[in-house]
């Protein structure tokens, strides 16, 4: 089992950048098949991006690519999300997700039943 932790999460106006992190502890955080979902008020919670054990492949939900980047350094057990070109449509709970696995990212990976563990999730707010 893994657990994770979140932080990078604040207040930013629109067209700014931020950087989430997630930090793993556990036993063999390097085989985990990391992503990042969302959730805003109202909504259900929403695939944002994924990325590979190896960092080698990685997906992204359309709403954010071309502006987030997913990307992972295992000597440090974490898990990153740069974000750039905020929109206030960003504003949400970030969650972080982890699933034991070697696979390249699926389409199957955008569901939110194909993760074993979560994070408690860090606020993104982007004011207008």
């Amino acid at each position: 089992q893994v657990q994770l932790v979140e932080s990078g999460g604040g207040l930013v106006q629109a067209g700014g950048s931020l950087r989430l992190s997630c930090a793993a502890s556990g036993r063999a955080f390097s085989r985990y098949l990391m992503g990042w979902f969302r959730q805003a008020p109202g909504k259900e919670r929403e695939y944002v991006a994924a990325v590979s054990w190896s960092g080698s492949s990685t997906g992204y939900a359309d709403s954010v690519k071309g502006r987030f980047t997913i990307s992972r350094d295992n000597a440090k057990n974490t898990v990153y999300l740069q974000m750039n070109s905020l929109k206030p449509e960003d504003t949400a709970v970030y969650y972080c997700a982890a699933v034991p696995s070697y696979s390249s990212i699926g389409y199957y990976h955008q569901s939110r039943e194909r993760y074993d563990y979560w994070g408690q999730g860090t606020q993104v707010t982007v004011s207008s």
